[in-house]
């Protein structure tokens, strides 16, 4: 049992590997069209509007619900990040799949994040949407992503 719980796992992280390496290299392009195949922005809108409701209660504000310019503007390949790992200098080429994968944790067969290096918390969520992963949860603020260096041959 435990061998087919590890498969799935290692066949999910493949998987998803492939398509968030591509939805990566969309946004190291500024390509409007990859980075929106690549996510399901109305969950990744609700996400947010979640996160900004329950800042606004933890600080005593209740200033109501977000607005959809405000969310809409939060969710672009501008506020993504990619940097070296090593040195945090940006990276000039898009991750492999290979990459991706050492950074990906698998929360089950259907849901993968991004590992952050340090603190190994899920930071940013993909989930599997018919036959593709794309995006779905995305912290407030700081969507800088690491990026390991690459297997040497």
């Amino acid at each position: 049992m435990a061998l087919g719980a590890a498969g799935c796992g290692m066949n999910a992280k493949a998987q998803a590997a492939k398509d968030i390496a591509r939805f990566l290299g969309a946004v190291l392009r500024h390509d409007r069209a990859g980075f929106e195949a690549g996510l399901d922005r109305p969950e990744v809108e609700s996400d947010l509007r979640e996160q900004l409701t329950e800042l606004g209660r933890a600080k005593g504000v209740d200033v109501g619900e977000p607005s959809e310019f405000a969310i809409g503007r939060m969710i672009n390949p501008d506020a993504f990040h990619l940097v070296d790992a090593k040195t945090g200098q940006p990276v000039a080429a898009p991750p492999t799949e290979a990459q991706v994968a050492a950074m990906l944790k698998v929360r089950n067969g259907t849901h993968v994040c991004l590992d952050e290096a340090v603190t190994h918390r899920c930071r940013i969520g993909f989930a599997k949407r018919g036959d593709a992963w794309r995006l779905t949860g995305v912290p407030l603020g700081d969507l800088r992503i690491e990026v390991p260096p690459a297997a040497k041959p």
